[in-house]
């Protein structure tokens, strides 16, 4: 894995200091008008929270409009290097805790998604983890199932590249199943429950697709 240089950190510690302080002096502005009691203090936490993830996800997509990611494979000390591990900097500190966690409704999780760059379709929802949404495409009435994960980076040792992920209308992704970079999904095509779709895979219109690594069934 190529590892994070200081500028990269310090970009990072930048934007999610401007996060805090956003979202600190809001929590400040709407704590006022909460009653005294009990369980205020926990009130304030709760909203305090809620504008971190808020203001997250608008300096987060900011950010990627300023210096968005590219497809293909990142050179060092180039600005596509900089967009990426800001972007695994955001995933691993912020949003990775918030969409792998199975406590929020599906219906929320798409919002998240929606929020954070994925393009989703009407009637699509994931119960699984869209790990780069900005490079995630996926079409109407699909459903990603249970604990699967689409994948559009790819790290094998010192090599790092970033592959878009598009999937069709009527897709269906089956629980526990991987996706990687790269995959095309054309519609109405399945992939079996705890399938490996190895990168760069096509999948075409109707097909099912199973095992590991995962092959054409029928």
């Amino acid at each position: 894995m190529k590892k994070i240089s200081p500028i990269q950190i310090a970009v990072f510690a930048f934007l999610f200091g401007a996060i805090l302080a956003l979202a600190v002096a809001t929590t400040s502005v709407v704590s006022a008008y909460l009653p005294s009691g009990d369980f205020r203090g926990i009130e304030v936490l709760v909203i305090a929270l809620i504008f971190i993830y808020l203001y997250a996800f608008a300096v987060y997509r900011a950010f990627l409009k300023m210096v968005p990611l590219e497809e293909g494979v990142v050179e060092p000390g180039t600005r596509a290097e900089l967009a990426a591990q800001v972007n695994i900097l955001f995933y691993l500190i912020l949003f990775n805790s918030l969409i792998r966690t199975n406590f929020l409704p599906v219906p929320l999780t798409r919002l998240i998604y929606l929020a954070l760059g994925a393009r989703l379709g009407e009637n699509t929802y994931s119960a699984g983890a869209l790990l780069d949404p900005p490079l995630t495409e996926i079409g109407n009435n699909c459903i990603i199932g249970h604990n699967a994960a689409l994948f559009c980076h790819a790290i094998e040792g010192q090599n790092f590249s970033l592959s878009r992920i598009k999937i069709g209308d009527n897709v269906t992704i089956g629980a526990m199943a991987i996706v990687m970079s790269g995959v095309v999904i054309e519609e109405g095509a399945i992939v079996s429950a705890g399938a490996v779709v190895k990168k760069g895979s096509y999948i075409g219109a109707g097909e099912i697709w199973g095992g590991v690594p995962a092959r054409r069934i029928t």
